[in-house]
């Protein structure tokens, strides 16, 4: 397997170098910006390509390692240099192969989706966490156990997914990322009106965030469970919700709650949450 990479951002430069560490032979980089793809090429002791053509043809597989907006484009710019018996990927979390590659199969090529589930922030130095990330791959054609045979061997956990649950995948992760900043960005806003600074904010939280996100990975979110829902302790419930300045904010309060309700009750099943369920809804029905 002979890999090339267009585009020579984080991601083609963290992939690249996880693959020629792992033993996996890179052939090189192209990309519009020259000075990125000599740098990578540099990097993952690989060839820079300034001409597409010559890529592909010294190729078996190309990944598009560039944005989501412009993976489409560049695969009908790769159409018309031949792609016939090539693999084309993409490292798209949301997007699916056939969305990003919708007529492949009419030019003899199969595409796939190789998502790592990590966030790769340094181009030159993410790579040596990747052994231990999570990889989803997506795709319909031939080589979707070659691909996880090849990745696993590097370290990874490797999960192949149905193409029709690709989006609901990135949901998933978009909810355990990125939504988690909005809620601690709620944390710290609110300290700061209790007279904290931003950094002193940070630093309160940085032990009670780090210590619960341990006990969540070890024993999952039902376990982990601590707090005023844990013990259905509507008093302290119906506090918050008057401590915050604006309804948006309180029905983002009330929103996530209703969902920990849920997880509390399958930790208590015994314990009646009638009155809690009714304080979670006033909101909605005001």
């Amino acid at each position: 397997m002979k890999i090339g990479f267009i585009g020579a951002g984080k991601v083609g430069f963290s992939l690249g170098k996880f693959f020629t560490e792992g033993g996996i032979q890179v052939t090189g980089y192209y990309s519009r910006h020259q000075e990125s793809a000599q740098q990578a090429a540099q990097f993952t002791n690989s060839r820079f390509y300034d001409e597409l053509d010559k890529l592909i043809k010294d190729s078996d597989a190309l990944f598009l390692t560039v944005s989501d907006g412009t993976i489409t484009s560049v695969y009908d710019e790769l159409k018309c240099h031949g792609i016939s018996g090539k693999q084309i990927c993409h490292c798209s979390g949301a997007m699916t192969a056939e969305e990003a590659f919708p007529d492949i199969s009419l030019f003899g090529a199969h595409g796939y989706s190789i998502h790592p589930l990590f966030p790769v922030s340094s181009k030159l130095e993410t790579y040596r966490e990747l052994s231990g990330a999570f990889f989803c791959i997506e795709g319909n054609g031939p080589h979707l156990l070659t691909w996880q045979t090849m990745l696993s061997a590097l370290g990874p956990t490797v999960q192949v997914i149905p193409t029709e649950t690709k989006t609901r995948y990135h949901a998933a992760c978009a909810i355990s990322s990125n939504l988690v900043c909005a809620l601690v960005h709620e944390s710290l806003e609110l300290l700061e009106t209790c007279g904290f600074s931003k950094e002193l904010a940070l630093q309160a939280l940085t032990p009670l965030i780090r210590s619960n996100t341990e006990h969540i990975l070890q024993d999952g979110p039902i376990g982990a469970l601590t707090g005023p829902m844990e013990r259905c302790d509507t008093k302290t419930v119906e506090k918050h919700l008057s401590c915050f300045p604006s309804e948006a904010e309180r029905e983002l309060y009330r929103t996530v709650s209703r969902k920990l309700m849920e997880t509390a009750q399958a930790k208590h099943p015994e314990t009646d949450y009638t009155y809690m369920e009714k304080i979670l809804k006033e909101g909605n029905e005001n």
